[in-house]
């Protein structure tokens, strides 16, 4: 009986958020229409990029009017953050056995990432967010645990084979590498950063403030 009313609940709620509309057509409200609208969004931005993306479009893509949008997301740019994030896969970090090259890893998927269509989009959404925090903390890979934590995790093994100081395990020495990859892409504005620099900026800057950073 308790689960014979369980389902019956669901297929209540379910009912309920696909009611007819006066013209005969479905109705779709709460999660459902929600997320209609997200899947709507994915779309656009995948085919037109951030700079494609309409409130307009997602609402007729959607099957709903704009007003229904603006009531979930705000504004075109919180739109395209929840959008992108959906876009965004988290990945294990990599454990080559050896510091460097698991910098060096870390250095290359980001420069790819950040040099593909996804990535144009990432750099838009964050040079349209400006210096607002929390919409930048809504991006995965701008948000500090996302981005400090595959950082962190090859520093932490590092540190137990001896590669690195303890006193290296601080999320902002951990991500310096990719903090200065990122300027390549947002201050200096290239496409693609060329090996070389990762290189750079491994063996340059982030293996030495690592193996000698202490109190």
């Amino acid at each position: 009986m308790r689960e014979e009313a369980t389902e019956g609940a669901a297929a209540t709620a379910g009912d309920a958020a696909r009611q007819p509309g006066a013209d005969g057509r479905t109705r779709r409200r709460g999660a459902v229409l929600e997320e209609a609208i997200l899947r709507a969004a994915v779309d656009e931005i995948t085919e037109s990029g951030y700079a494609g993306l309409t409130m307009d479009k997602v609402a007729t893509r959607a099957g709903t009017n704009k007003n229904a949008v603006y009531r979930r997301w705000p504004n075109r740019l919180a739109l395209g953050i929840a959008a992108y994030r959906q876009l965004a896969t988290t990945v294990q970090p990599p454990d080559t056995g050896d510091l460097r090259g698991d910098v060096l890893e870390l250095l290359r998927r980001a420069n790819r990432h950040w040099g593909s269509p996804l990535g144009t989009v990432l750099r838009d959404l964050m040079s349209a967010a400006g210096g607002a925090a929390e919409l930048l903390a809504q991006l995965q890979d701008q948000s500090g645990d996302a981005a400090a934590a595959p950082w962190l995790t090859v520093l932490g093994r590092a540190v137990a084979r001896g590669e690195a100081s303890p006193e290296a395990l601080h999320p902002r020495v951990a991500t310096v590498a990719v903090v200065l990859l990122r300027n390549e892409f947002v201050v200096r504005g290239v496409p693609h950063a060329p090996d070389d620099v990762l290189v750079e900026i491994t063996d340059e800057v982030y293996l030495p403030l690592v193996r000698r950073r202490g109190p």
